[in-house]
């Protein structure tokens, strides 16, 4: 059997709204910033399925390095937020956030 485009997108969707889940059931931040990460892997996998299997040549593989780096750097900076946070409030529970409303 043949892995066709449709098999790459059925585990680009499962890896989509896994993150999702993920976003929308954690509380505290480190859950949270899994599932960004598992959303942006899981249209990283379209990016690169659709650029092996219609005209887009290259240019899937260049947009998913661009959503790596992103990541990446969305990753730090959230990682420095969470760290400040739990300094500050002692948990990273995302609802101790109202506080910082000004």
């Amino acid at each position: 059997m043949e892995v066709g485009l449709n098999h790459y997108l059925f585990v680009g969707a499962v890896m989509f709204v896994t993150g999702v889940i993920c976003m929308a059931s954690k509380r505290n931040g480190i859950g949270v910033l899994m599932g960004v990460e598992l959303v942006l892997n899981g249209a990283n996998v379209n990016f690169v399925a659709f650029a092996r299997y219609t005209a887009l040549g290259l240019d899937g593989h260049v947009i998913a390095m661009f959503v790596i780096v992103l990541a990446a750097a969305e990753a730090a900076v959230a990682l420095a937020i969470a760290l400040n946070f739990y300094n500050n409030h002692l948990t990273i529970d995302v609802d101790r956030g109202d506080e910082l409303r000004g």
